[in-house]
């Protein structure tokens, strides 16, 4: 399990004030009707940005985290993955996850995706988006470059397994992609990681591909002080990362 109801996402090193955030409810192309989390920045936006939980979808962790990257500048949507075989619920440690993470397809996350983006780009015509994601949502965050969604690029942490997950969406790929993994993550294999990353520059695609020695499975959490300095290189490279590709869509 990637995070528990206690776990908050580490602060970015800029921090600006917050307007609007609370969870509301988007419809997928589908019509199918799940719950996401929104967060606006008070002052300027700098891009959009959607955020794909891990496994068991819209956790406290992730509404957090939208507020997080709401202070550093970007519009947020975090999507859950759940509505088509749960509805529209919140998923705190007692959600069964187990029973429903199957049902969750990559046709099904793309959807969901797409809404958020969708939406985004209704709130504010022209803007630079980007997913970012964890473990499922990782992978899956990569994934989205190849699914036509039109995005400035794909942040993923850890990815679990990327070539099985995501590798069938290489050859649609279109977005550069930023990849974090902890050295010590016993769930995404080093040599698969970067199996994926080889294989997306071989597409001839900007890949930034980095990994932190010794930090766990889940390290981007403010309450593992040991890897405070993960989590803020890793900010460092998201803004980085952002900064070199967002421009009007």
């Amino acid at each position: 399990m990637c995070h528990t109801d206690d776990s908050r996402a580490p602060e970015p090193p800029r921090k600006g004030p917050v307007g609007e955030h609370a969870p509301f409810e988007l419809t997928a192309s589908d019509g199918t009707r799940f719950l996401a989390y929104r967060a606006i920045p008070a002052g300027p936006v700098v891009a959009g940005m959607v955020i794909l939980p891990d496994v068991r979808g819209l956790h406290p962790y992730y509404e957090d985290l939208a507020v997080r990257f709401a202070e550093a500048g970007y519009r947020t949507i975090a999507i859950d993955y759940f509505g088509r075989s749960a509805g529209v619920g919140r998923r705190d440690d007692s959600f069964d996850w187990k029973s429903h993470f199957p049902k969750a397809t990559p046709e099904g996350v793309a959807q969901d995706v797409r809404a958020a983006v969708e939406q985004l780009r209704r709130e504010s015509p022209g803007l630079a988006i980007f997913t970012v994601g964890f473990c499922f949502g990782g992978a899956n965050s990569w994934r989205q470059s190849g699914e036509g969604h039109g995005l400035a690029g794909c942040i993923g942490f850890y990815g679990g397994h990327p070539m099985e997950r995501a590798g069938a969406a290489i050859p649609k790929m279109t977005a550069p992609l930023l990849m974090l993994l902890g050295g010590a993550d016993q769930g995404t294999p080093a040599a698969e990681f970067e199996e994926f990353a080889r294989e997306v520059r071989g597409r001839g695609l900007d890949v930034e591909a980095h990994t932190y020695a010794g930090a766990p499975h889940s390290y981007f959490d403010r309450s593992f002080a040991e890897h405070r300095d993960a989590c803020q290189d890793s900010w460092k490279r998201i803004l980085d990362f952002t900064g070199r590709y967002a421009r009007p869509a």
